[in-house]
């Protein structure tokens, strides 16, 4: 079994995989999903504020959202999140960038209401390899408890 609520350390900060943008997958992804000039047009995005092609910070989290299902959701009790409190572009991701994502759990807490499942407050960071801050986002996750599984309805099995 994966990550489940009681692995949880408040305080934790664990670097859970990294990810290298290219030229190419910028391009694709913002033709597709964020057509704004710096980040599909070269040669606007060298007139730009940013002096060069930049990844959408949308791009930046889907790909942080990936590293985290497939680093440590996969097999985890996870039920998935409430929302996301706040994202942060700290930094423009350029192509050759390589960002390590960080996860810090800041809180956690059983729920009174449902006390098979615990919440937990996290902090991702997606550090570039200069060890600058590129993004950060905070969000709540909520977490089965260990041999506490709900079954189909959300009652304890």
């Amino acid at each position: 079994m994966g990550v489940s609520f009681e692995d949880l350390e408040v305080g934790a900060r664990k670097e859970i995989g990294a990810h290298t943008f290219t030229h190419e997958e910028i391009v694709e992804f913002a033709t597709r999903y964020d057509p704004q000039p710096f980040h599909v047009d070269e040669i606007a995005a060298h007139a730009s504020p940013y002096c060069g092609l930049i990844a959408s910070g949308w791009h930046t989290c889907s790909v942080l959202m990936s590293i985290f299902v497939h680093k440590m959701l996969e097999g985890s009790t996870s039920m998935g999140s409430p929302g996301v409190d706040e994202i942060r572009w700290v930094k423009p991701v350029r192509p050759g960038d390589t960002i390590h994502l960080f996860i810090s759990v800041l809180d956690k807490r059983v729920l009174a209401s449902r006390p098979d499942r615990g919440i937990a407050s996290m902090l991702w960071e997606g550090v570039n390899q200069a060890g600058e801050t590129a993004v950060s986002v905070r969000s709540k996750v909520i977490f089965g408890l260990r041999g506490e599984q709900p079954d189909a309805s959300g009652a304890p099995a």
